[in-house]
């Protein structure tokens, strides 16, 4: 009888050892608001089970247009494989990823104004056009402007809407002054419409189409199968496949042209993952501005959740009343008095940048801002909690 138990804990034991072995693998398509055809397109149970195949693990596969939700889950590690346009690969490149490739040469975008702007210059106090604030085109943007000495913040208005070629048409119409295009779709419209705009500036080359990242801590096999099927997926997918490899410099390029928060913010102490640790054992209060999900996901241990709800440019001069944080109202332990530390997903994320100047300016005296978050804390293996 014992011999008989010992042997069914051992098929037991096996059998859990295979189900882990082929734990499922997730995998994201981020598609940006001008490529919906490019999503139509794609077959998502084809490509599910393409890759089931390829890895003999189960996958899961999501298709998204909301690249703010992508960006965050590449800053939390959400997915084992990203599909998506070039930031979204940059971002996921500094967290643990691996590049497979792009399915398409590189790109380069306009900055095009109304005719009667004669330069970049020119652009100060006047309207532009972008499609979401994690697009590409506001990437480009952020980029073009920099380099001549503007911000967003030196413009009348930015409008955020969803598709980028609605901007040229905006122009046309004299209700916006200037937009960033694709350089094939600045093309095609300038041909029909002569005169009406000009290009202000053309960006450098960047990943085009779907660049493709994958996990570094998966198995080696695996994700040498990943690479191999992604460079020749089945014609049934609609997935087009991985061609090129752009070099790296070109994925800090990008990454580097999505806006950072500064490097400090007035009447708020910025402090290290280890400073707000040792803050924590004297009784600060850390607060994690990040969504529930990611909360609920990994945390630094002890945080309380208090999420940033954020709507406003990420920009030093972002409009606070266009966001909600009452959930800082709603924490118990928290008073104008008590120390706080706001973070969130580290440098590229903006939430716990506006969450410390919101407090600072409802008269809370000791705010603490860990402009690492998470990332920085998790680097220097102090404790997390959750998952």
């Amino acid at each position: 009888m014992r011999s008989n138990t010992r042997l069914l804990l051992l098929s037991l034991l096996a059998l859990l050892a295979s189900s882990l072995a082929r734990a499922e693998l997730t995998a994201i398509v981020a598609v940006e608001p001008t490529a919906r055809k490019a999503a139509h397109t794609i077959l998502r149970s084809a490509v599910e089970s393409g890759l089931s195949k390829a890895t003999a693990q189960t996958t899961s596969v999501a298709i998204s247009e909301d690249l703010a939700d992508v960006m965050r889950a590449t800053r939390s590690a959400g997915y084992d494989v990203f599909i998506g346009p070039a930031q979204v690969a940059a971002s996921a490149l500094q967290r643990g990823y691996e590049l497979v490739g792009a399915t398409r040469k590189s790109d380069q975008y306009v900055l095009v104004g109304a005719a009667r702007i004669p330069a970049v210059a020119g652009l100060k106090g006047q309207r532009l056009y972008l499609p979401q604030q994690d697009s590409v085109y506001t990437y480009m943007a952020r980029g073009m402007l920099n380099e001549a000495g503007l911000s967003f913040k030196d413009l009348k208005s930015v409008q955020h809407e969803k598709f980028p070629q609605a901007g040229l048409t905006a122009i046309s119409l004299g209700v916006i002054d200037a937009t960033v295009v694709h350089v094939d779709d600045w093309t095609e419209w300038s041909a029909v419409h002569p005169g009406e705009a000009r290009v202000l500036m053309t960006s450098r080359p960047v990943p085009g189409g779907f660049s493709i990242v994958v996990k570094k801590e998966l198995a080696a096999e695996t994700r040498t199968k990943l690479a191999q099927w992604l460079q020749a997926p089945s014609g049934q997918t609609g997935m087009a496949p991985v061609i090129v490899r752009p070099e790296a410099t070109e994925y800090r390029r990008v990454a580097e042209l999505g806006l950072f928060t500064p490097l400090g913010l007035p009447g708020v102490q910025r402090v290290s993952a280890k400073e707000a640790q040792q803050l924590q054992a004297k009784g600060a209060l850390l607060v994690d501005t990040r969504t529930e999900k990611e909360y609920k996901t990994k945390r630094i241990k002890g945080a309380l959740l208090a999420s940033y709800v954020e709507k406003s440019l990420k920009d030093v001069a972002f409009n606070a009343t266009q966001d909600d944080f009452q959930a800082l109202e709603r924490l118990s332990d928290i008073n104008a008095a008590k120390p706080v530390i706001f973070a969130c997903n580290g440098a590229e994320c903006w939430k716990s940048y506006k969450a410390a100047k919101v407090a600072a300016g409802k008269g809370y005296k000791n705010v603490f801002w860990l402009r690492g978050g998470l990332p920085e804390w998790d680097a220097e293996g102090l404790p997390t909690e959750g998952g």
